[in-house]
């Protein structure tokens, strides 16, 4: 794939090897080859086995959990590239991990979205590609290049039997509306708004809800699903207050400790995210559908290279 940026390679570390692969297959070239693995105190140690010399490189590598282990890998992968002479080093973090400390909301809080910023413009990469940030202005951390991707797309597309029909999309909280707005606008739906207040991480409590829902089929749409706490007492919400049915979706399917129990035992009827993180073996069950990003991902890399608009993907 020779371009005017260089030949474009692509190489990831251990986080979701599956993903990277559709993405090759996308673009019909062959996985990087690099060899990620541990000392025996925990370390990581990076071997990357062909020359990148003057290469367009794209590292793929998700921050999910083992989000610190994830996050060194794609950090040593990123020296050891710009330590043999790279021509550009494109991050590509399709979960940005750290993001959920975007702003000091109390005394003596980190900025932990700012910081990883930094490390990752320290380590060398010239460009960071990622997926529904936490929140926008995130992007206005780096002092480098951000191309900042939307599922929506890709979510509204697998909603498309619900177009036409007495539907709302639903915004979880009121820093989701703009996100519940550009859904419902794809396919031409109202919206509705769940007021709630948190009183500690984890946790929430819904308080009201800005709408009519009643009788009606309902999407409620999130960035990022966590512990489904949320989403679950939502969905229960929305059915007390009369709605016919409650799907749910979000970009990145975190889903850490007891979400899918919470989800499998919910008025859901199903909830559907991405591949940006590896769904494992134990996540797996009816109620939760993955959608893949891994074309958007790959016509986003095809378009950096060429130097063309990576904004036409939305059009």
């Amino acid at each position: 794939m020779n371009q005017h940026f260089g030949v474009v390679k692509i190489f990831t570390g251990n986080a979701n090897k599956e993903f990277v692969e559709k993405v090759c297959k996308e673009l019909n070239i062959n996985l990087g080859k690099c060899v990620v693995s541990n000392f025996s105190d925990g370390e990581i140690n990076v071997t990357i086995d062909e020359t990148v010399r003057g290469c367009d490189v794209f590292i793929i590598q998700p921050t999910h959990s083992p989000v610190n282990d994830n996050l060194m890998e794609l950090l040593i992968m990123i020296d050891a590239c710009k330590r043999a002479s790279a021509g550009r080093i494109n991050a590509v973090i399709p979960y940005y991990g750290y993001a959920r400390q975007d702003r000091k909301t109390k005394p003596r809080e980190p900025i932990t979205a700012k910081l990883v910023a930094d490390i990752l413009h320290t380590a060398g990469a010239d460009r960071v590609v990622t997926m529904d940030l936490h929140a926008g202005q995130i992007q206005g951390y780096f002092d480098i290049p951000v191309d900042h991707l939307s599922a929506i797309p890709i979510l509204t597309n697998y909603f498309e039997f619900l177009k036409g029909t007495d539907t709302v999309v639903v915004s979880p909280d009121l820093g989701g509306v703009t996100r519940a707005r550009n859904f419902a606008s794809t396919l031409d739906l109202p919206i509705a708004i769940i007021e709630k207040r948190r009183p500690k991480p984890n946790e929430s409590e819904v308080m009201n809800i800005i709408g009519d829902i009643k009788g009606k089929n309902t999407i409620i749409v999130d960035d990022i699903i966590d512990t489904a706490g949320t989403v679950v007492k939502a969905a229960s919400v929305l059915k007390s207050f009369g709605a016919q049915s409650v799907y749910g979706c979000a970009t990145h399917g975190v889903l850490s400790g007891p979400a899918v129990e919470r989800i499998c035992g919910s008025e859901l009827e199903e909830f559907v995210i991405t591949d940006t993180i590896r769904l494992t073996e134990e996540c797996k069950n009816d109620k939760i559908k993955v959608v893949s990003v891994a074309p958007l991902f790959a016509k986003a890399i095809r378009n950096i290279n060429s130097g063309t608009s990576v904004s036409i993907l939305f059009e």
